[in-house]
């Protein structure tokens, strides 16, 4: 199929990340069109020094044994910002976190809602956790998804500036590991919408020991990304 050109939002985040599953490396990114994730990303913090580059701070061993508390998460609490100027169509927030991941039981629960969520009963919190949609532009909507809880910072029919701070990254919903799962979709109804194509006006990526400025671009999986606006 025709692939539509991106869509351009800032970058909702601040400071190094990396996105360990992004339409740069693949599309449909999350190996479904389901639920607007076409072009989805999900993003975390992780340690560049550290050998497999783990998202927490305890050792592997530790995270296959006795998993890993929501704290010891380097991204589990950062900021989350607008993308762009809209007006909030819907935030949800109070869905319990999981205190802690667990390789096998987080595996458990995707399995259980990727082939038995139905979008006709089911709540859409049992996916998306925390969450906020925003109305961008015509038929343009961003989704923020898997919040913090207690961090939703607007409610429906808000207006955002674009950069306003408004959660926080959490572990709710369907989630493996504390994240910030981002998408543009052309409804507000996650459980129908079609995804769309973005990418981020402007960040750094770190090649050859330094950064280097992108404008208008779509991370792989192997970039090493950061955004720090002036």
């Amino acid at each position: 199929m025709n692939e539509r050109a991106p869509i351009i939002v800032e970058f909702p985040l601040r400071g190094e990340w990396l996105s360990p599953t992004t339409p740069g490396t693949k599309i449909p990114s999350h190996g479904t069109n389901r639920f607007g994730t076409r072009y989805a990303y999900d993003f975390i913090q992780v340690d560049w020094e550290r050998k497999g580059n783990p998202a927490y701070r305890v050792s592997f061993l530790h995270y296959l044994i006795f998993g890993v508390s929501l704290k010891d998460y380097y991204c589990w609490g950062q900021n989350v910002y607008a993308p762009c100027d809209g007006i909030v169509v819907q935030a949800e927030d109070g869905y319990e976190e999981r205190a802690r991941t667990n390789l096998f039981s987080d595996i458990a629960n995707a399995y259980k809602n990727a082939h038995y969520f139905d979008p006709e009963k089911d709540d859409a919190q049992r996916i998306a956790g925390n969450y906020m949609i925003l109305k961008c532009g015509e038929n343009v909507y961003a989704a923020l998804v898997h919040l913090q809880k207690g961090s939703v910072q607007v409610t429906v029919g808000q207006t955002v500036k674009k950069g306003d701070l408004i959660g926080r990254v959490g572990h709710s919903g369907n989630s493996f590991a504390p994240h910030l799962h981002f998408q543009l979709m052309d409804s507000s109804n996650i459980a129908t919408a079609n995804g769309l194509p973005c990418a981020f006006e402007k960040y750094e990526v770190y090649k050859n020991g330094e950064w280097k400025s992108v404008s208008n671009g779509i991370p792989t999986d192997k970039d090493r990304i950061r955004f720090c606006p002036q």
